[in-house]
């Protein structure tokens, strides 16, 4: 299940109804003490309620209720859920999708208590026809005497197939948006919600250095994300520990509801064995992981940036070993502020282990941010940003292209002055293409320009895939820099910006080209590839029949490795295969592009500097 949106209602600043969206990688912007905390803490109190608890104070004290909701929506759902022993059922044969066809879960806490209660709620297109608007409340028998009472013809055992029959047989089940209670042990409303927290997804928090509790000695330990990715991974043999478990207590609760009827037939005919399995933060709960140094000085007791620093390292190996993982239940990481305490080195190796990590199978990345550094390099689409006029005003959520404007000057980000020449791409692969293969150049040729480290170029993917490419784009533009258009030959419209570009007459000296090979990707080495992911491609110029693309070829060859559900799409294997590009060496650029193309862009490029 994937996290598509969290509504928040009464909870701290957020009085009224506010949501926001998720993607693979959210970055949340605002500044201090506007509320982006409370976004990530609701997550937590809404999965696990273990870093985070929620409890009196967290109503909003501006609105005169108790009453907080917690709502997150998912999408990427389970295809089938099991209430009884061979009765499986669908979400959306239950009635219990929205009509764009997610699930959407609230959670609504009493904050009036002083330990507070929570009940929850499925939010979902639902029958409201008399007598069809309660049937996942209704016991057995009682789903029985309705269909015999219309003489349906279905079979009488299995509460699914007797609820669809009566459904079914109804003309007009006026669904309406409704909020089914799935928490109170009613029938198979509450086992729909035992099934369904088997699926969340696992939620992992890591705050900034401020604590929020005195109490909470291990909260900042990054090693805990190793237990929820652990566990996430391990589904399989925990389900068969369960399986054994529940085997094994309900033999013995059977014979003991067998002893029973012999003492009190009347009470055991009313009572029956039901076996609830542990939910993920239980499982979590199990386990601790600790580590020390080598003075024996656990880590928590250590200071703020060795902290930050281990979980820069934890990261970075994450994204490393979610290469080769298999995990069959999404994760979602949220990182409150991880540049706090962070040299601007290691915020640069955070950056690349999100964006890594965003892109494999099961994944999400959540971050909070103030940082115009770490924000910079981060991709546009990713950005949301919240805003506010002040209390009792609730914080305002925002995203796309209109926001970028005022994200750029809350932060303070400003286009470079030094920079002479803008070189205008499709998308974040070629920037990191065109880098790396400038820079090895570089290093046997010095007269040939590093776009690594040279201050006089900068950067425009199409359509701007970071907020820095955004900002040099729309403030660059405007002071008349010459521009270097290169583009991949895979897509016949560009034929026509080349044209343009290169018909202009302003006198800056600008200049477009097509790629000779099929796309850039087709410019890596075999062994730059190997190096990079262990794995053979065959690298083509140009995709023919029985010779797939150089993208399509990888995305084949690394699925089958890594064991992915299904093959990855071909914008998933350029995002890996730009990897690649790192491990490319001069000699290897010379035997892909032996009529030095490559190298004659970038010497042109040097020229208009």
């Amino acid at each position: 299940m994937r996290l598509v949106s969290l509504t928040l209602e009464n909870f701290r600043a957020y009085q009224t109804a506010t949501t926001i969206e998720f993607s693979e990688l959210t970055t949340i912007i605002g500044r201090n003490d506007i509320g982006k905390s409370c976004l990530l803490e609701a997550l937590e109190i809404f999965f696990n309620g273990d870093v985070v608890k929620i409890d009196q104070a967290d109503a909003n004290v501006f609105s005169g209720s108790s009453l907080v909701s917690i709502t997150a929506e998912f999408a990427d759902l389970p295809e089938e859920i099991t209430l009884d022993a061979g009765a499986p059922t669908t979400l959306r044969e239950e009635y219990l999708l929205t009509g764009a066809g997610t699930l959407k879960i609230a959670r609504v806490y009493d904050c009036s208590k002083k330990t507070p209660t929570c009940e929850t709620f499925i939010l979902a297109r639902h029958p409201s026809a008399s007598g069809l608007d309660n049937l996942l409340e209704l016991k057995e028998k009682e789903l029985q005497a309705l269909v015999r009472a219309q003489s349906l013809d279905v079979a009488l055992k299995g509460n699914p197939g007797m609820r669809q029959a009566l459904w079914g047989a109804c003309p007009e089940l006026g669904l309406v948006e409704a909020r089914i209670p799935v928490s109170k042990p009613k029938e198979d409303s509450k086992r729909i919600w035992d099934q369904l927290e088997l699926h969340l997804p696992m939620f992992a928090l890591f705050q900034s250095d401020r604590q929020s509790r005195d109490s909470d000695g291990e909260v900042q330990n990054p090693l805990k994300g190793a237990i929820a990715a652990a566990i996430s991974e391990a589904q399989e043999a925990i389900e068969s520990i369960q399986n054994l478990v529940q085997a094994k207590t309900e033999e013995i609760a059977k014979l003991t509801h067998e002893a029973l009827k012999s003492i009190d037939p009347k009470l055991a005919n009313s009572l029956s064995p039901k076996f609830v399995p542990p939910t993920a933060s239980k499982w979590m709960g199990l386990f601790s992981l600790g580590m020390d140094t080598d003075d024996r000085i656990p880590l928590n007791k250590r200071g703020s940036g060795v902290r930050r620093l281990i979980l820069v390292s934890f990261f970075k190996a994450e994204a490393e070993r979610k290469l080769s993982s298999s995990a069959k239940r999404n994760l979602i990481y949220a990182i409150e502020e991880p540049e706090t305490s962070q040299h601007p080195a290691n915020q640069r190796v955070l950056i690349d282990a999100f964006k890594e990590i965003a892109t494999t199978p099961h994944c999400q990345v959540i971050l909070t941010t103030h940082s115009p550094g770490l924000a910079a390099d981060l991709p546009i689409e990713s950005i949301r940003f919240v805003s506010s006029e002040g209390p009792p005003a609730t914080p305002a959520v925002r995203a796309g292209v209109d926001v970028f404007d005022t994200v750029a000057k809350a932060l303070g980000l400003t286009p470079d002055s030094r920079v002479r020449v803008l070189i205008c791409v499709e998308g974040p692969t070629d920037v990191t293409a065109l880098k790396c293969l400038s820079a090895a150049l570089h290093a046997e040729d010095d007269t040939i320009p590093n776009l690594m480290t040279d201050e006089r170029f900068a950067f425009i993917p199409a359509g701007g895939s970071t907020l820095k490419h955004w900002v040099t784009e729309n403030y660059l533009r405007n002071m008349h820099r010459p521009e270097a258009h290169i583009y991949d030959s895979d897509v016949a419209k560009y034929a026509v910006s080349v044209a343009e570009v290169n018909g202009r007459t302003d006198g800056l000296g600008s200049w477009a080209v097509q790629t000779q090979k099929h796309e850039i990707e087709c410019y890596l080495h075999a062994d730059a590839i190997k190096a990079a992911f262990d794995i053979d491609v065959d690298c083509v110029d140009h995709p023919a029949d029985g010779a797939p693309s150089v993208p399509e070829a990888f995305a084949i060859a690394l699925s089958a490795k890594r064991n992915f559900d299904g093959r990855m799409g071909a914008d998933k294997a350029k995002g890996y295969l730009s990897k690649a590009f790192s491990h490319m060496t001069a000699a290897q650029i010379r035997a892909r592009d032996p009529a030095g193309e490559i190298e004659g862009w970038l010497r042109s490029m040097s020229a208009l500097a």
